[in-house]
């Protein structure tokens, strides 16, 4: 899925509300963490994850987190990263995304 620059534009718009939910720290991108994000972003499809460590890296770090979770690197600002993934039931969707 790619994100066109309106639902990008409506991404940014909602995660500014946000506070983080995940904190990327000194143990890195393990199976736990990345259990963590898949949860969260089941939960509430778009979320922020704060760079507490690895600030040097947080671009490639968060591009791979994206891969590996099969969701969208929405932006990047400071030492925070937003990932969207669209919820795949219908019916548990919390963000309607403008075509």
């Amino acid at each position: 899925m790619s994100l066109s620059s309106r639902q990008t534009s409506q991404l940014r718009s909602l995660a500014q509300r946000l506070d983080p939910i995940l904190h990327l720290g000194k143990a890195g991108v393990t199976d736990a963490f990345l259990a963590s994000v898949e949860q969260a972003l089941s939960d509430h499809e778009l979320i922020k994850i704060k760079f507490t460590a690895f600030k040097e890296t947080k671009k490639a770090l968060a591009e791979d987190i994206a891969a590996r979770t099969h969701s969208e690197l929405v932006w990047i600002v400071g030492h925070v990263a937003v990932l969207y993934r669209m919820q795949s039931d219908p019916a548990k969707r919390r963000i309607q995304l403008e075509p």
